[in-house]
Order: structure tokens, then sequence, then C-alpha cells
């Protein structure tokens, strides 16, 4: 292993992305490895070598699953929703529901939701509450609650190291601004598709912006 002092934001040294075969390293690096990684391991595209020019996935731990990162979220949405919900109901609640005069057959009062004012300051306040959540945790070790659980995480693409402050805060804005206040059904389809089709590294929107991959951990 390499003497250098780890720097800030890098994971501990017990850390499953640092484990290498003991084996001679070659003179290239790898993403997710701090030292030079021994063979097989191929550098990636932003560890030393032209895109497409050897497997992008060479040296990183297992993507993670797409169905372990919908659960994953799918917990700490409830983490941070069901606490926001019960505080909010002494002002009326988060949604404010139009009492619909016409033929009422129980869909329709669903879509009688009006986005009034109550409403989108409840939103806001839901908006910073999940962004902090997920910045904080993020760059804490890279997992989440929800990921904890689920043994997934949160990586710089480059090296793997933990997210700084700026990556975690933007993937957080990326995913949750359009989520809270414009268009979440589509927007959170658009993310879960693809988790399952994004080729190589399975990146959302928000991934892609804050240059993260999730993956498995042991």
């Amino acid at each position: 292993m390499s003497n250098d002092q780890p720097t800030s934001g890098q994971p501990p040294e017990d850390d499953p992305f640092l484990k290498k075969p003991h084996e001679p390293p070659p003179s290239s690096g790898s993403p997710y490895d701090s030292a030079p990684p021994p063979p097989p391991y191929d550098p990636g595209p932003y560890g030393g070598g032209p895109y497409g020019g050897a497997d992008p996935l060479a040296g990183m731990p297992p993507l993670g699953e797409p169905g372990k990162r919908i659960l994953a979220r799918l917990i700490d949405f409830l983490i941070i929703s069901i606490p926001l919900y019960l505080i909010s109901l002494p002002w009326g609640g988060v949604v404010e529901v139009t009492e619909n005069n016409g033929d009422s057959n129980g869909v329709s009062d669903v879509f009688s939701q009006t986005y009034s004012g109550h409403q989108l300051v409840w939103s806001l306040i839901g908006l910073v509450a999940y962004v902090a959540y997920d910045t904080y945790f993020t760059h804490k070790d890279g997992r989440t609650l929800g990921k904890r659980l689920l043994k997934l995480r949160v990586a710089m693409l480059n090296d793997g190291r933990v997210p700084d402050t700026g990556a975690a805060f933007l993937r957080a804005v990326v995913l949750w601004l359009p989520a809270l206040l414009c268009c979440p059904c589509l927007w959170w389809l658009i993310n879960i598709v693809l988790m399952f089709t994004d080729k190589p590294y399975r990146q959302g929107l928000h991934d892609k912006a804050a240059k993260t991959v999730v993956v498995q951990t042991n």
C-alpha cells in the first residue's frame, strides 16, 4: 500500500473499495483504488485511459442493483416524509384538497388537489429537508440510511472516494428539486429507467450531474 496519507474525504483504509489482491501493481491507475491496482484491473475512462479504450467497469466494485437502489430511496423518502407530514398536521397538513362539487367517484377526488400557496410552502420545507439529508449522509460516508441498510454506497466515478460537499449537494438538488417542485412522476420515471438502461454505470440524471455512481458494499 502507498505510504501517502489519505486526503480529506477518502474512505478509510479498511474500506472495501481499497482492498486489492496481493499482487505486484501495474503502472496505470484504476477507478476506486487509491494506489495502482494489480492485474487484471485496467484503467477506467477517467483513470488514465481514453473512454472505451478499456473495460470501464474494471477495478470498480459491483454496481448497485436497481431494485436495491429503488428500495433504499423509498426508505430514505419515508424517513423524511413521515415526520414532515406529522409536523405539518397542526397547520392543515402538507396537501390541501378542494371539495369536489361534481359527481364524486373516489378517483376524481384524488385529482382535485390544488397546488396552493400552503402546499408550496411545505414543498419548499420538504425540499430543504430532503436536500440536507442527502447532502449530509452522502458527504459523510456515501451512504444514506436507506443505502446503509441495502449495502450501497455513492462514490465519485473517477476515483471511488466519498463525494465532497459540493458534489453531494449538487446530486441532492438535481434529484429533489424537480421531484418536489416541478414534475415528480416524470422525474422519478426517468431516473428509474436510467438505473436499468444507462450504460455502463447505471447513472441517474443526478449521478451524471455530480459525476457519481452507486456501488455495492460488503
